[in-house]
């Protein structure tokens, strides 16, 4: 097993046995689970079985087993302290090291992730492994137990717990392609079930119950993560439903409570009735039960790579392929496939009717090609029910999610703002950058928009001297931006975006709550926002500000806020900011710059033909704006007038054949030193008029100027790129 054999932990038989859940264990059973000649799956067990027979309740029993371990290989990838940064999770580099607040990324476009992927034959290899033992020495089964992978070692000192709960093949290794980045961030248990054994469901409850209660009461500030598949959902939401107290996160994907809308119910009607002479049958059920292998093994032969190395990753595919063949029969055999299909009714049958009792923060995850499951349509159902859910959907995945290829769990967790490490999420403390990968992801799935709109980057040196590109913004925090919120906010996703790949500057927004905000079902879906929260963004709030400025992060402000983003007609370009500075004396207690900018191009490519006030003239439309902002935050209710109309709407939009937009990033404002001047309210309303008028000034210039680019409009645009390449960076003004 080379190919797993280096990163995971390898059991002896030698090993000294202590329960680390209060459930019982024969020392043994567990020597004997991993005795032979046989090279053992390496995993740290947990020792969280359970007996068939009785369950013990020791508290004070729950210690990890001691193992001997063989020599794993140490990487050179750290993991900070703090847990703001991981440098595997995004190759950081740290401008100085004895400062762990201010993370910087590397240059993404040499940055090559070097990381051993794992894939479809790991797991084949791994599940051998673990079902070698399928019979104890009195000849029956062993229990149900837990592991933890040697790849999820080297995690965070206060990383949270997460108990994956498999699917209906119960080997626990259905996350094997998501050990490496998942295993930096949590503590992974993973509960694997014997193929023999016969565990009921309700027991199978009991043992993830005490889990959770032992662990619970070691740290009861820390969240519980249960991430299951299937059958696997099933058991998290049963246990969430009889733990409401509890501190629980759940991760469900394809959860298997749709079961008395599946096909499964036909299919074990057709187990029972089959044949054992018809083992080409059952191979091909058994294929549907775990996914379509062959899709899964071809979606990881690389992409854009040479034809040879193309033809040498086809062939290992089909290889994997026909030996997942062999392999499944031994995973899954017809009475165990049965077994287990006899438990998902019942378990489906249990957790449907405890759902109202589930409180816990929930994330579904369904496949558009889920061959076994209505699964697109159970999500739905269950965010109806559950109070504090949401999903993501996968339209071109089969049912084993997390075997798919692109199906990263790290960054759907992030992009949900679904982790953190205490009771409460912490914006700040809680991140973690975007790695090369995910930003890769998230910004081709904007290029168009790129293309489009071809945005024009200008920064001003500390001299005064206004250049092209972004030379003129400071790499060392904390610098805040503030400036103008285009129509919709347009201007965010290319400003973040190209201060990152020309700058590798993280910028950090601070954005209106409703993005956080999953309740309110008239909102759009949750994941819209993904993208901005994995890019640091963070809900608006003088704690969160405070937080940021003091990490020396760079940070983007509106003080527009949202009556700047949804202007009416005729107020482009008009600044809607409070009388009085919300920011400048926070920005001078850290000695934060603060670079005034402007944005403009709105105007270009749309005009609103349907504002705020025609909406609220309309009954329809004026119940509908009541309905989205009645639970929503209210932001800025003692400020009387126009500021405070802050009422979130869809303005009407009239699309014009697109412009071009323009930023302008003024001479950096220092404050640092000024601390006890700025502590002067007068003073500091003094630099807030000099920003502001600043921001005017930006956006002035770039409409002066937008006039001599011959660029401006896209067919031109559109005529270069044609000649030059799709990539080339389009001419503008000159400066």
């Amino acid at each position: 097993m080379a190919a797993v054999g280096s990163t995971l932990l390898q059991l002896t038989s030698s090993s000294k046995v202590h329960m680390s859940c209060p459930v019982s264990l024969c020392a043994p059973k567990l020597s004997s689970f991993v005795a032979g000649k046989r090279k053992a799956m390496r995993v740290q067990a947990k020792d969280a079985s359970i007996a068939e027979s009785s369950v013990e309740k020791d508290p004070d029993s729950h210690q990890p087993i001691p193992i001997t371990t063989t020599p794993s290989e140490t990487s050179s990838d750290s993991v900070s302290d703090n847990g703001r940064s991981s440098s595997r999770l995004g190759r950081l580099d740290k401008k100085n090291k004895a400062d762990k607040s201010e993370i910087r990324i590397k240059p993404l476009d040499d940055e090559i992730e070097k990381e051993r992927r794992l894939r479809i034959k790991d797991y084949l290899e791994g599940s051998k492994d673990l079902i070698s033992r399928k019979w104890d020495a009195d000849g029956r089964s062993p229990p149900p137990r837990w592991f933890s992978p040697l790849e999820c070692a080297s995690r965070l000192n206060d990383s949270p717990l997460l108990l994956f709960l498999p699917g209906i093949d119960g080997v626990g290794l259905g996350l094997i392609l998501q050990h490496q980045r998942l295993g930096k961030i949590f503590d992974i248990w993973c509960l694997h079930i014997p193929v023999m054994n016969r565990t009921p469901f309700r027991d199978l409850v009991q043992l993830i119950e005490m889990t959770v209660k032992s662990e619970h009461s070691r740290s009861p500030n820390r969240p519980i993560y249960l991430v299951g598949e299937s059958l696997g959902a099933c058991l998290a939401l049963a246990v969430a439903a009889l733990n409401p107290d509890i501190d629980l996160i759940l991760i469900l994907s394809n959860p298997a409570t749709s079961f008395g809308y599946s096909q499964l119910q036909t299919l074990i009607s057709l187990l029972e009735v089959m044949p054992e002479q018809l083992p080409i049958s059952f191979s091909y059920i058994s294929r549907l039960v775990e996914g379509d292998p062959l899709r899964m093994v071809m979606a990881n032969v690389g992409k854009g790579v040479p034809f040879q190395q193309t033809v040498g990753e086809l062939s290992e595919g089909l290889g994997t392929f026909f030996h997942y063949l062999s392999v499944l029969p031994d995973i899954l055999p017809r009475e165990t496939l049965l077994w287990k299909l006899h438990m998902i009714r019942s378990a489906s049958s249990f957790a449907n009717s405890r759902l109202h009792a589930v409180k816990a923060q929930t994330l579904v995850l369904s496949s558009g090609k889920d061959q076994l499951l209505p699964s697109q349509k159970e999500a739905e159902r269950l965010r109806r029910i559950l109070p504090n859910c949401q999903i993501r959907n996968f339209n071109d995945c089969g049912h084993t999610l997390f075997m798919e290829d692109g199906v990263d769990l790290v960054t759907i967790i992030k992009g949900a703002c679904f982790y953190r490490r205490t009771r409460h999420v912490d914006y700040v403390q809680d991140y973690f950058p975007p790695t090369p990968t995910e930003f890769k992801q998230a910004y081709e799935s904007n290029r168009w928009f790129d293309i489009a709109a071809s945005p024009v980057m200008l920064s001003t040196l500390e001299n005064g001297k206004i250049v092209k590109g972004l030379a003129g913004i400071p790499s060392d925090g904390p610098v805040l931006f503030v400036g103008y919120h285009m129509l919709l906010g347009w201007e965010l996703t290319p400003l973040v975006s190209k201060i990152l790949i020309e700058r590798n500057i993280l910028v950090r927004g601070v954005a209106h709550p409703l993005m956080w905000n999953t309740s309110n079902r008239t909102m759009p879906d949750s994941s819209s926002y993904d993208f901005y929260r994995i890019m640091g963004a963070v809900p608006v709030s003088g704690t969160n500000l405070y937080k940021l400025l003091s990490t020396k992060s760079h940070v983007l402000l509106y003080p527009g806020g949202v009556r700047e983003a949804l202007h009416r007609k005729g107020e482009e370009y008009k600044l809607f900011w409070p009388e009085r500075s919300e920011f400048v004396r926070m920005a001078a207690k850290f000695g934060a710059k603060i670079i005034p900018f402007g944005a403009v191009g709105e105007d270009d490519v749309s005009e609103v033909f349907l504002d705020y006030e025609d909406l609220m003239k309309i009954p329809y439309f004026k119940a509908q704006i009541q309905e989205i902002n009645k639970d929503l935050v209210r932001l800025r209710t003692d400020v009387k007038g126009e500021l405070g109309n802050q009422d979130l709407h869809l303005p009407g939009i009239l699309p014009k054949l697109p412009g071009r937009f323009y930023f302008l990033f003024g001479k950096p404002i220092e404050t640092e030193g000024r601390k006890m001047e700025l502590r002067d309210k007068e003073r500091a309303h003094e630099l807030y008029l000099k920003v502001k008028l600043e921001v005017e000034n930006c956006i002035g210039y770039l409409k002066e100027k937008r006039e001599k680019d011959p660029y401006r409009n896209i067919l031109p645009r559109l005529v270069y790129r044609a000649t030059h390449g799709i990539d080339s960076e389009v001419p503008t003004f000159e400066v």
